[in-house]
């Protein structure tokens, strides 16, 4: 349930969806932390960034995400906004979060990265 100057932000592609999960409550799904910036010309009207976002599912994908999401220990993750006849839709998956080897391991790649792309800056 979008207002209306959110959907206009969202047509200009000003989304970020890099902190945002989604959590079931009270049987409704409700997407946190996606931040839709604020559109310019809405002024006083305009709506907080991050607010809590309820999402209009049926009744069967709420209870399937639930039971999925609070059985096994999983995550709803939004993986994509886009626009699909007029209504702004979101495209949900269900994953797991890293273990703690796995995040020391990623940040290892991500320095090695780091290390090789400033060398290769340097030789230029």
């Amino acid at each position: 349930m979008l207002q209306g100057s959110e959907v206009k932000s969202l047509r200009e592609g000003r989304v970020s969806l890099d902190d945002a999960y989604a959590r079931v409550k009270n049987n409704e799904v409700w997407l946190l932390n996606c931040d839709i910036a604020e559109y310019v010309q809405a002024n006083r009207f305009n709506h907080d960034p991050r607010r809590p976002r309820k999402l209009l599912l049926n009744r069967h994908e709420i209870r399937k995400f639930a039971c999925q999401a609070n059985e096994k220990g999983l995550t709803l993750i939004p993986l994509e906004m886009r626009f699909r006849r007029g209504y702004a839709k979101v495209v949900l998956g269900i994953c797991r979060g890293r273990r703690r080897h796995d995040k020391r391991e990623a940040i290892k790649k991500a320095q090695a990265q780091r290390d090789i792309r400033r060398h290769l800056l340097r030789r230029k």
